[in-house]
């Protein structure tokens, strides 16, 4: 299926990218907190749905990631076969290379299955 034959939203998520902006206030600290409550991707191993809540919080340096490319970004996941946790470590991997703060924190809570509860954190600090 091309991109011309998907839906506008699907197309968005096809072909969306992480877009950032300068930051207003290079050189002051300040923490940016983001929640994502739509979370959700597929178990590599059965392939059932998981559903997650992101928490992204960013100390940003020269780049704010752009929200609503974010979001898009966020929901490219929901039919990708992936672990909870190579999913955290990816959107790391892929905001650091998007923004390069000066620190980040993601922290990937995913809805109990099974009677079991993950919580995976994963950090990076320049």
């Amino acid at each position: 299926m091309t991109t011309d034959e998907l839906k506008y939203g699907e197309r968005e998520i096809a072909e969306g990218q992480l877009i950032t902006f300068p930051n207003p206030r290079v050189g002051r600290r300040y923490d940016i907190s983001i929640s994502l409550p739509e979370f959700t991707c597929k178990c590599p191993f059965s392939g059932y749905p998981d559903f997650a809540t992101i928490y992204i919080t960013y100390v940003p340096d020269e780049r704010v990631v752009e929200l609503k490319a974010l979001k898009l970004y966020i929901n490219s996941y929901r039919d990708r076969y992936i672990s909870h946790e190579e999913s955290a470590n990816q959107i790391l991997d892929d905001f650091v290379a998007a923004c390069d703060p000066l620190e980040v924190t993601v922290k990937a809570d995913f809805t109990p299955r099974g009677n079991v509860h993950t919580v995976v954190e994963v950090r990076h600090q320049k």
